[in-house]
């Protein structure tokens, strides 16, 4: 769908210069735009690609010298990565569903059904489902009995939302999220050997043969407005209380979240995170990539962990953590910097282990 030079600048909140009805197609790398193409180059680093290409307007920087550059029309871009986000969501269609019920889906009679919305192909709504206004579900989908979701939901393919689970509004689900599945937890009759090595840190006690017992989850999982939950990634429902997910919190792929669980508003987990069961996470908190949490620990507001964090004990709010073990990120930068000097004080002490006499040995 073309939109006008004029119509996208106010999209984005951002000025615009030049033939402001100029309609534009698509969006493009300045070296590949062609004509009916807005090229991006929201830093002069990428300024040059614009000759390269055919691009007649272009989302540029503050004070960037459009007319030289050939251009007719240009939108300025104070903040680029931000600009891309009001961008993007104005050209992005998403899925394209049909409204009402596809043929091939099977909604229970008790389900409920909001206004306007679209449910593709083989798409199964459990007994007492809430499918909220203008709510887009595309083809595969299981929504679980007792299930409620928001309004303009948008839940991808694959996706499994399970019984009971409650969703705010404006919830994006990617390809094969599971929401709601059975929490990890086990018990044995007798302690054991973890329980042990919790309370020794390291020492056992004589080793036996352990059988697992499963503790059945009976909570569910809350989930507030404005979500995001990536491809792959799993909420475990809690035992008894539900896990809880803030609103605006947003999940990449490959995420577990534990049982019990709790997440603060506006949290952030990149791809592979893994936060373990009971642990209660502040709000705006930030983990990288491969960040690990540990069970039954607190994380507190405006903290933000490093990729591959692996973080063991509290954490108090605002720090930023580094390392496995979790440590300050200043700490971890100077243990890394002794870490590699460690091969030249190893020769230093060999040398001088080499002038100094030994001691006689006593008996």
């Amino acid at each position: 769908m073309a939109h006008t030079i004029r119509d996208i600048a106010a999209a984005i909140g951002a000025e615009a210069e030049g033939a402001l009805d100029l309609t534009i197609d698509r969006v493009a790398e300045p070296q590949l735009a062609g004509p009916d193409d807005l090229a991006l180059a929201m830093d002069p680093r990428y300024g040059d690609g614009i000759a390269k290409g055919r691009a007649r307007a272009a989302l540029l920087w503050p004070g960037a010298d459009w007319r030289a550059m050939g251009l007719v029309a240009v939108i300025f871009a104070p903040r680029g990565r931000f600009a891309m986000s009001g961008l993007t969501r104005l050209l992005d269609r998403g899925p394209d569903i049909a409204a009402g019920v596809h043929p091939m889906s099977l909604v229970d009679p008790t389900a409920q059904i909001g206004a306007g919305a679209a449910i593709g192909p083989f798409v199964t709504i459990g007994a007492g489902a809430q499918i909220g206004a203008g709510a887009r579900i595309a083809s595969h989908v299981s929504i679980g009995p007792g299930a409620r979701i928001g309004a303009d939901a948008l839940i991808l393919e694959g996706a499994r939302i399970g019984a009971r689970v409650s969703i705010g509004a404006r919830f994006i689900c990617h390809p094969n999220a599971v929401i709601g599945s059975d929490g990890f937890s086990f018990v044995t009759p007798e302690k054991s050997g973890v329980e042990q090595i919790r309370e020794t840190l390291g020492q056992r006690e004589a080793i036996t043969a352990q059988s697992w017992t499963r503790i059945h989850s009976l909570g569910a999982v809350t989930i507030g407005d404005d979500v995001e939950i990536g491809a792959n990634s799993c909420v475990d429902r809690g035992t008894i209380r539900d896990t809880v997910i803030g609103a605006g919190c947003k999940l990449d792929n490959q995420v577990h979240v534990g049982h019990n669980v709790t997440l603060g508003r506006d949290c952030l987990l990149c791809g592979q995170v893994g936060i373990a069961g009971s642990t209660k996470i502040g709000d705006r908190v930030v983990l990288g990539g491969q960040c690990g949490v540990g069970d039954n620990l607190f994380v507190g507001d405006d903290v933000i962990a490093g990729g591959g964090t692996k973080i063991m004990t509290n954490a108090p709010a605002g720090r930023v953590l580094l390392g496995y073990p979790a440590v300050r990120m200043e700490t971890h930068v100077e243990m890394q910097k002794a870490l590699r000097r460690l091969p030249k004080l190893a020769a230093r002490v060999a040398e001088i282990e080499k002038l100094v006499p030994k001691l006689p040995e006593t008996d």
